[in-house]
């Protein structure tokens, strides 16, 4: 008997081939699954390391010691190597540095003003010297070149320095010596080489100190800090991971380790701190793997169940094309299981030997992609790979003996029919589909669209099902377009509509078919969709090509040196963030609008970026502005009740960028008095913000009245000009405060006596009130926000965005110098900012150094998009384009086996026809026109399928990559996707159409 087998497969060995390789296809999808995912594992892993910030590669332990204490016997709370040898041991493979450092004074001029004296292992190594030399012997010395500019210094210098200590009296906020001073030696003037290098670590040594440039530490070597009289000093090891550490292999085991020395701090105490940022990479890591575990078995599965169901289509077509023989098995009534082997065994055969091959063949495709994808990371094959390859065997060949039941339990007279059999068939199979595809459907959404359990088998059950209904109701429409071809003396394209409608299985060829496109379009629309969600994400999410992060600097200071960068606007714009208030008020921006619509990126459905900008910022009066250094404020005071202590303050802002600063003018005493004060940002002149009566110790508030007489400078003699002083409209205020014209200048009565107890401000209406605000989401019912110096801000919403760039759907837009105006605060920025779009010049980062900026965060739109494409969303749909590929290859098999079995009956029933008198015409164009026509028919029907499954099942794929930004994202593929798709999917079905067509056409005589 297994010779017969033999002898008949090979009697139809292109039949066997095709079956054993749509067998293949679908062994080896279920086989490159899995090992897909183990190859994206590895990629996410590489990926995430690759892209990961320089704290996330290494770690800080860090500590405070006093080694007074350690001199005098006492025992030191400090960090000692001999303490966390053991916790570093066993973290082998790390870079450690070790460094300390504390306060001194001697060269800076301002009591509140501290030079960091530190000692870091390798410092020369990572400083570019400018002038003189490295660091060699004790008492030596390197200084930065900004605070060599401002304090004179040069090489050979000689400095004296002493340990200081900060005075704990918050009335007098200076350092205060802590030890005897030292003689020391400035020996170089150095410029950090990179300050963003991991080598730097987490210590801020250069960051920004507002008014006086970047922080830049004195670095000195170990010999000389341990010579100085020293109280407390920081002391700290950095560890950085070095590529063996971070290799893809070894991950899992490096989390283990952190926790142990995380369990191994906690036993030495609080007097140890470790940080490191490693578990958020790690858990980056981990949460883009799950993501592709989701997103694999999407198309996996739909892609397995259509192999298996061009496996029962092929088997079935290929049975039906022998039923004469199998009918004269079955007429000479052997033992059943004589009739099984001999109707099952050829198609068994091929099913298996497919298989076998498949299970190789999954994993060196996996192996190829891996290759071509992610070059140098590996596929890291397994056995793991074909876990699901016996399966997937049992399917294919449970769909073999299943597509032949009728051959195994019919009767002869029902194996010698050649047509259809009479009646219409109960439709079992599409009841079935379609009743499993709504409970995954009705599960996918009470779940929320967590692709889970019955839910992860949605879109390929969709898919299916609706395949399924569509090739249900083609069978009729032919019938009718056959007959009416017919009729009209169309004999070649009735012939090809009657194929179609009255052969046996054409039914479930078109099904096949358009679930081919379907699922070929389902996953063109993920790749589409997700490269557009991406593209989002990088650009709005960003906000604009790159952002520079700054240290902490005055508004006005940020405002005027992006403006010194880039005068005419073209590349450059300002921004601060907006302090939230409470939980509910939405995040803020405050931007230079005058380059908005030049710099951000700005959101699809948004108004024009240049109308919002011009709607920020409406026109408005000029700002009262000092001339000079010297300010002057003529007030005249009277009836304060209670004889209340109250204090004189003035907010200014540098107009050329210096900086804020709110003077202290000094107590208000009774009767006309005349205010001085030299105010060092004001030196080039600077513009008021408010003037502000706030009450002093115990006193909680007061009424009264004053009179603004005069207000200008003293050096030169420059007074405000009076009109401006004695208009109360030209003024603003809080309330409990009223303002009204003297024949003196501005009178301000305080009408509350509660007033004072949080000062009151009367501000020039150099800004517009309420403020125009751009938003998204819902404003406070109030319609105030928190304002930059953090007091609430009523605003006017001018425009309603879909988003707000960088923020998400949650925020709002204000101008920055509108909003700096009415700020009070004189501080620095709580965020600074510089965005810059894409034509920006090289050099665009010394431009910002030579204004006194440091860059402490640099995010980039493109290196932003290659994260992303490097996570486990954008990896993991590389597979939809291996799958879309595959399935293709499925449908043009199921066509040629179909093609193959009908080739022999269709020659002799046109051979027939021909005898009777049929044109070659005719009969060429049936020949031709059948499978091109159903290919056509399918592609429309499967492009429609696949754009339902999408909008039913596409919203639960989490193509957005990991901790996605609250930013409205693509749902749906572009235009052209589909169509495009279908286009290709078309071309190739249709090519193997008109092939085995043409063969056709030759045989028919």
């Amino acid at each position: 008997m297994i010779s017969l087998v033999l002898a008949m497969t090979w009697a139809r060995r292109g039949q066997a081939i095709t079956l054993a390789l749509l067998t293949l296809l679908a062994v080896a999808s279920a086989v490159a699954a899995p090992a897909y995912l183990l190859a994206v594992d590895r990629a996410v892993a590489a990926g995430q390391v690759a892209t990961a910030a320089p704290n996330e590669l290494g770690m800080v332990i860090s500590a405070r010691q006093n080694d007074r204490d350690e001199g005098d016997g006492g025992s030191s709370t400090g960090l000692q190597f001999a303490e966390v040898g053991q916790a570093l041991v066993q973290l082998p493979g790390f870079h450690y540095v070790y460094s300390a450092e504390f306060p001194a004074i001697g060269v800076e001029p301002d009591p509140q003003r501290a030079s960091r004296l530190v000692f870091r292992q390798e410092t020369c190594e990572h400083v570019t010297l400018l002038s003189g030399r490295c660091l060699i012997g004790a008492g030596d010395v390197l200084v930065g070149e900004r605070t060599a500019d401002r304090l004179d210094l040069a090489p050979g210098d000689p400095i004296t320095l002493g340990a200081a200590r900060f005075n704990p009296d918050p009335t007098n906020p200076i350092y205060l010596p802590d030890g005897e001073p030292a003689r020391l030696t400035v020996v170089g003037v150095y410029r950090a080489t990179d300050i963003t290098e991991a080598y730097w670590g987490t210590h801020g040594y250069f960051t920004t100190v507002p008014g006086r440039g970047p922080g830049e530490p004195m670095f000195t070597g170990a010999a000389t800090q341990q010579a100085m009289d020293h109280g407390d000093t920081d002391v700290a090891i950095d560890g950085t991971a070095g590529s063996a550490v971070l290799d893809v292999d070894r991950l899992g085991t490096l989390r283990g380790e952190l926790d142990r020395l995380k369990e191994t701090s906690e036993s030495l105490g609080a007097q140890m701190a470790i940080s490191t940022r490693m578990p958020d990479m790690l858990d980056r890591i981990d949460r883009g793997r799950e993501a592709a575990r989701l997103l694999v078995p999407v198309i996996a599965v739909p892609l397995v169940l259509l192999a298996c169901f061009s496996i029962f289509l092929a088997v079935g077509y290929s049975a039906q094309g022998r039923q004469n023989e199998l009918a004269v098995v079955a007429l000479r009534g052997p033992q059943w299981w004589v009739r099984w082997w001999i109707t099952t065994g050829e198609s068994l055969v091929a099913v298996v030997a497919g298989a076998v091959v498949g299970c190789l063949a999954g994993q060196l495709l996996v192996n190829l992609v891996a290759a071509l994808r992610f070059p140098g990371v590996g596929a890291d094959p397994g056995w793991s790979s074909l876990r699901y390859a016996p399966l997937a065997t049992l399917l294919a060949l449970a769909a073999a003996v299943a597509a032949q039941r009728r051959q195994l339990l019919g009767p002869v007279s029902s194996l010698l029919r050649r047509g259809p059999a009479s009646g219409r068939r109960i439709p079992v199979t599409e009841a079935v589909a379609t009743t499993l595809a709504v409970a995954a459907g009705v599960q996918l959404v009470l779940s929320g669209g967590e692709l889970t359990g019955v839910g992860l088998l949605a879109p390929a059950l969709l898919v299916l099902a609706v395949s399924l209904l569509v090739a249900r109701a083609l069978v009729p429409v032919v019938t009718r377009y056959a007959a009416r071809a017919l009729r009209r003396g169309h004999p070649g394209a009735a012939l090809a509509a009657y194929q179609l409608s009255r052969r046996p299985g054409a039914e479930r060829v078109f099904a096949l078919l358009v679930a081919t496109v379907a699922v070929a379009g389902y996953a063109a629309a993920a790749v589409d969709t997700a490269e557009r969600v991406r593209h989002v994400q990088a650009a709005v999410g960003t906000g604009a090509a790159r952002v520079l992060t700054v240290s902490p600097v005055h508004r006005q200071t940020l405002l005027g040196a992006v403006r010194a960068i880039d005068p005419e606007g073209r590349y450059a714009m300002a921004v601060a963030g907006l302090a939230k208030g409470g939980f509910q008020e939405p995040a803020g921006l405050a931007v230079d609008s005058t380059r908005l619509a030049a710099v951000m990126n700005w959101p699809d459905g948004a108004p024009d970026a240049a109308a919002v900008a011009r709607l920020l910022r409406p026109d408005a009066p000029a700002a009262p502005v000092f001339p000079g250094q010297d300010v002057q404020v003529v007030l005249s005071s009277g009836n304060l009740a209670d004889g209340r202590v109250l204090r004189l303050n003035l907010a200014v802002s540098s107009v050329t960028g210096l900086g804020d600063e709110v003077v202290q003018l000094g107590q208000l005493s009774t009767g006309r008095s005349n205010y001085v004060q030299r105010v060092d940002v004001c030196r080039e002149g600077c513009r008021l913000n408010g003037i502000g009566v706030s009450a002093v110790g115990t006193s909680t508030g007061a009424t009264g009245s004053l009179v603004l007489e005069g207000l200008g400078s003293v050096n030169p003699v420059r007074p405000i000009t009076s009109a401006t002083l004695t208009d109360p409209a030209a003024w603003r205020t809080e309330s409990g405060v009223r303002l009204s014209a003297d024949p003196a200048g501005l009178r301000i009565d305080l009408e509350s006596s509660d007033t004072l107890a949080a000062g009151v401000w009367v501000q020039p209406a150099d800004a517009p009130a309420p403020m125009p605000v751009a938003h998204t989401g819902t404003l406070p019912d109030d319609a105030t926000i928190t304002g930059l110096d953090r007091r609430r801000l009523l605003t006017e919403p001018v425009a309603e965005l879909p988003t707000v760039p960088r923020l998400g759907r949650d925020a709002t837009l204000v101008d920055l110098e509108y909003a700096d105006r009415v700020a009070v605060d004189g501080g620095a920025a709580a965020v600074s900012q510089v965005w810059l779009n894409d034509s920006a010049p090289p050099d665009v980062l010394d431009r910002i150094a030579e204004q006194g900026l440091t860059v402490i965060d640099d995010v980039a739109e493109d290196r932003t998009l290659r994260q992303l494409d490097q996570q486990g969303p954008a990896l993991s749909l590389w597979f939809f384009v291996l799958a879309a590929v595959l399935v293709v290859l499925l449908g043009a098999g199921g066509l040629v086996l179909t093609a193959a079995v009908d080739r022999r009956r269709r020659v002799e029933d046109l051979s027939a026809l021909r005898a009777q008198g049929l044109s070659r015409t005719a009969a060429g164009r049936a020949t031709l026109w059948t499978y091109p026509l159903l290919v056509l028919i399918a592609t429309v029907a499967g492009l429609l399928v696949a754009a339902l499954a999408w909008e039913l099942t596409g919203w639960t794929l989490p193509l957005a990559g990991v901790d996605p930004p609250d930013l409205p994202l693509p749902g749906r593929p572009g235009p052209f996707t589909l169509p495009a798709t279908g286009a290709v999917v078309l071309a190739v079905l249709t090519l193997v159409a008109l092939v085995t067509g043409n063969d056709l056409r030759r045989r028919v005589r």
